[in-house]
Formats: C-alpha cells, sequence, structure tokens
C-alpha cells in the first residue's frame, strides 16, 4: 500500500470514528457510517476492521464519553494507587516497554544542538505518517505528519544547530515497533529530550498509564506532588515531543471531555479508541 493511499485509507477511519463519537446515542448502523466515508459498507467493514482489530459497532462503545468516564473512575482507584506506584512493572502491554528518559545537558539546550548529530525520517503508523528523529543517545522527536514541510521546520528549530541527516536508524526502528504491537522485538527504548525539571517529571508520568486507560491534569500533577499545578500540567502535556510513545493522548479533562491534542482532536479521539479497542481483545 502507498503512503499516499494508508493517508486517505487513515483519514476515512478517522472521519468515521469522529461521525461514531458525535452520534453514539443514535447507534448508527453499517449503512449509515459507511456512506458518510464514501464507502461500501463491505469494503468500510474490512477496512475498519483491519485497522481497529474490531467491527465498527464493537469500537463504537470505546469512543463514548461515557465510557472515557469509566476508565476514568475506574483510574482513581486503581491508576494512582498501582500503575503510578510500580512505574512499568504493571501488566499492560505498554509496562513491558522501559523507557528511560536522560534529560539534555544545559550545555546542549543552550547551544540550540550544537554538537548534536541528529538521524530522521518519515515513516507510516495507524494514524497517519510520523516523523521520528534520533541522536546516538536516543530518541529526540516523534510527531504526526500532516505536511512533511512544516514538520521539518518545527524539528529544525528546536534545534536549530544541529547537524541533520535523512537516515533510518536502529534507535528509529526500535521504537516504531509500538505501533506495530510487535512486542517481542521490542528493545529498551531511550528519549533523550529537551525539557525541563518539571517538563522530564510529567512526561515520565505520562509513560505510566497503562494503554486502555486514561487519567486527568489533575492526577498528574498530584502524582508529580504538585497538585495545585494543573495548568502548569497541561503546559507540558502540551509541549511533548515524542509523540505517542509519550501518551499525552491518554490524558483528558476531569469531566470525561477528551480535551485538546497537539496533533489534532480528531486523531486523539482515534487513539484512544483504538487504543481502548486493543485492550478489549488482550
Amino acid at each position: 500500500m502507498t503512503t499516499t493511499q494508508q493517508q486517505i485509507n487513515f483519514d476515512r477511519i478517522a472521519e468515521a470514528i469522529v461521525y461514531l463519537k458525535d452520534n453514539f446515542k443514535q447507534q448508527p448502523n453499517l449503512d449509515e457510517v459507511a456512506e458518510k466515508v464514501h464507502l461500501s459498507p463491505y469494503h468500510f467493514q474490512r477496512m475498519f476492521t483491519d485497522w481497529a482489530g474490531v467491527s465498527p459497532k464493537k469500537f463504537l462503545q470505546y469512543l463514548s464519553i461515557e465510557h472515557a468516564k469509566k476508565l476514568l473512575s475506574e483510574n482513581q482507584a486503581t491508576l494512582a494507587a498501582a500503575s503510578y506506584d510500580t512505574g512499568l512493572s504493571g501488566a499492560a502491554r505498554l509496562h513491558d516497554l522501559f523507557i528511560n528518559i536522560e534529560g539534555m545537558t544545559p550545555a546542549e539546550y543552550k547551544n540550540g544542538g550544537a554538537n548534536l548529530d541528529i538521524n530522521y525520517s518519515f515513516a507510516e503508523s495507524p494514524f497517519g505518517n510520523v516523523l521520528i528523529a534520533s541522536t546516538a543517545k536516543g530518541i529526540c522527536h516523534i510527531a504526526f505528519v500532516d505536511n512533511s514541510e512544516t514538520a521539518l521546520k518545527e524539528l529544525y528549530q528546536k534545534f536549530p544547530n544541529a547537524h541533520y541527516e535523512q537516515k533510518m536508524d536502529m534507535r528509529q526502528q526500535n521504537a516504531l515497533f509500538i505501533f506495530t504491537h510487535d512486542w517481542s522485538k521490542l528493545h529498551e527504548i531511550k528519549l533523550h529530550l529537551k525539557g525541563t525539571d518539571f517538563q522530564l517529571k510529567v512526561w515520565e508520568t505520562l509513560i505510566k498509564i497503562p494503554q486502555g486507560q486514561l487519567s486527568t491534569y489533575g492526577n498528574i500533577a498530584q502524582h508529580i506532588k504538585h497538585p495545585k499545578a494543573s495548568r502548569a500540567v497541561g503546559t507540558a502535556i502540551g509541549s511533548n515531543p515524542v509523540a505517542f510513545l509519550i501518551p499525552c493522548h491518554r490524558v483528558i479533562q476531569s469531566t470525561g471531555h477528551f480535551g485538546q491534542y497537539r496533533w489534532s482532536c480528531d486523531r486523539k479521539t482515534a487513539i484512544i479508541g483504538w487504543e481502548s479497542a486493543q485492550a478489549a481483545t488482550k
């Protein structure tokens, strides 16, 4: 499948998911949703099931606000007590992955990456194309790409003085396995990130939210022992430089609404629903 065709397929599935989310109370049937994305019911059913691993009907229940609230209420009882306290040792799939965040030195931060060699490449994911970049120490950037030129410009702005080479390396390949769920091939993944101590603490905490579960800005603030810093936590989450691998998409508002997402609200909805469906079929 070509990159262009995969992007078209993702756009159609994302459109279908948004429609299901907005109309779940009416329980739209297969024909209605297929018509919205200009596919026959047969082809839509097959495409959706291939992408999500479950049928559109099954997927519907994971996209409602009630489901988000249910997950949230469960997290209040178990996520902080179990997942956060045990770090990455829990039973959830993501907990099998050990991620070591190594903050950049003050010199690296100050000089804009003058001494850094950064490899970057474009790759496919279930949620559209991504731009992934790495240094000798680890992954420094992952972003969903809607425009290649804009995505590269954003990367260059983060490290204006670095030396760049378009090259896929082993660190990038290992990180990208998280999209394919080929967990047997996951080696230790390291992240080489540019951020303040506060941001690094927030990002480390996000990693501990298991796949298929959600948390709130307030819960994250409580965990890092800054209970009144929900707004600052939101800012740190919004500046997350590593999409999906640091799962900022798993943080929602205390009301149960999914809220904003740096790489589009539609994509956040798609990821939450996809992860919920994946977790339910384990």
